[in-house]
């Protein structure tokens, strides 16, 4: 007999896992402009990378909206609502904080890249691939719980690795630039870059209580 009359009324599950991927892919890709903007000298190279960022900062905003949408009307969810909710939140936080990074280097335009700096944004770069080969495996949970939790320790080891690469450019900082106002320039981008990765951590943590619960 043909299904078809009531294949029309079965829940249907929404893309979650290619949105989530779609997510991912933005973050890697302002990862990317992030790494370039941080080795750039002049203003306008500075603004540049800023404008190619914010774009996909507005376009991780659209996906996230999708994905905020769908869980407001789909019957069925392949995770808990709210863990859904929360990954796709703290994805887009990672975006915003690198966001937040160009937007300062852009506007603020110190004399010298910041020390380390540059450590820092291939820190969050591994980041965003670690995300995205996590999105990857998301669908299919069950048969890739190992690899998973492989990814949040490699997320939860690089946010180490971040900490002890901020506090060395900040002690270095203090110690080496006299001039005060180029000291805050570059004490908030240090930090932006370091909240990249903690931003990128708790995505890790999502992750893990996903696993507990549905591996």
């Amino acid at each position: 007999m043909n299904n078809s009359f009531f294949s029309r009324f079965a829940p249907k599950e929404p893309k979650f896992f290619p949105l989530l991927k779609q997510l991912s892919d933005v973050l890697l890709t302002a990862s990317d402009i992030l790494k370039d903007s941080l080795v750039a000298n002049t203003q306008d190279e500075r603004k540049d990378f800023y404008q190619k960022i914010k774009d996909q900062e507005r376009l991780g905003d659209q996906i996230s909206h999708q994905i905020f949408e769908q869980l407001g009307v789909s019957f069925i969810t392949p995770f808990d609502r709210e863990d859904i909710h929360q990954l796709a939140d703290y994805l887009d936080d990672v975006i915003d904080n690198i966001n937040s990074c160009a937007k300062r280097i852009a506007i603020y335009n110190p004399k010298q890249n910041a020390p380390d700096s540059e450590v820092l944004g291939q820190i969050v770069r591994k980041d965003a691939l670690c995300l995205g080969k996590a999105m990857d495996e998301l669908s299919t949970l069950r048969k890739n719980a190992d690899s998973l939790k492989a990814h949040c320790v490699e997320l939860h080891d690089l946010e180490n690795l971040a900490d002890d690469v901020y506090e060395k450019a900040i002690i270095q900082l203090f110690q080496n630039e006299v001039d005060g106002i180029e000291v805050i320039k570059t004490k908030e981008i240090l930090n932006e870059l370091e909240k990249a990765t903690d931003s990128a951590e708790r995505v890790g943590k999502i992750l893990r209580t996903i696993i507990v619960k549905y591996a």
